[in-house]
C-alpha cells in the first residue's frame, strides 16, 4: 500500500525514475480497486459512476508512475504513447515496463535501487 500511497504523493511528478515494484504495485493495487468498484456498482446499481471518478482521479499519477518508469529504462515518457497502437502497443509497453532498471545514473536521474540500497 505505501507504492500506492506514494505515487499518488507524487501526482504530477513526470521527472525522475521509478522502480518497477512501485509501477506494477500502483497497477496492482488499481486493478483490485476496479474490481471492488465494480463490484459496489453492480450491486447499488449506479452503473459506472464510480469507477469513472476514480479513472479520472488516478489519471495524472498514472500517466505520472508510467513515464517515470519508462525513464528508469532509459526511454523518454514519449514511448507511452505506443500504447495507442491496438494490441501490439500495449504489448510493447507491458515488456518495456517488465524490464530491469539501467544500471547507474541516465539522463532522466540516480538508479531509484542504488538509492535505497
Amino acid at each position: 500500500m505505501n507504492w500506492y500511497l506514494e505515487v499518488l504523493k507524487k501526482y504530477a511528478v513526470f521527472t525522475g525514475r521509478a522502480r518497477r515494484t512501485e509501477y506494477w504495485m500502483f497497477t496492482l493495487i488499481n486493478v483490485i480497486i476496479y474490481f471492488a468498484l465494480g463490484f459496489i456498482e453492480g450491486v447499488i446499481g449506479t452503473g459506472s459512476l464510480l469507477s469513472g471518478i476514480y479513472s479520472l482521479g488516478v489519471l495524472v499519477p498514472g500517466i505520472a508512475v508510467g513515464i517515470r518508469r519508462l525513464h528508469d529504462t532509459n526511454r523518454t515518457g514519449w514511448w507511452l504513447l505506443i500504447g495507442l497502437i491496438p494490441l501490439v502497443g500495449a504489448i510493447v509497453l507491458i515488456i518495456f515496463m517488465a524490464q530491469d532498471s539501467q544500471s547507474g545514473d541516465n539522463q532522466f536521474g540516480t538508479n531509484p535501487k542504488a538509492a535505497t540500497a
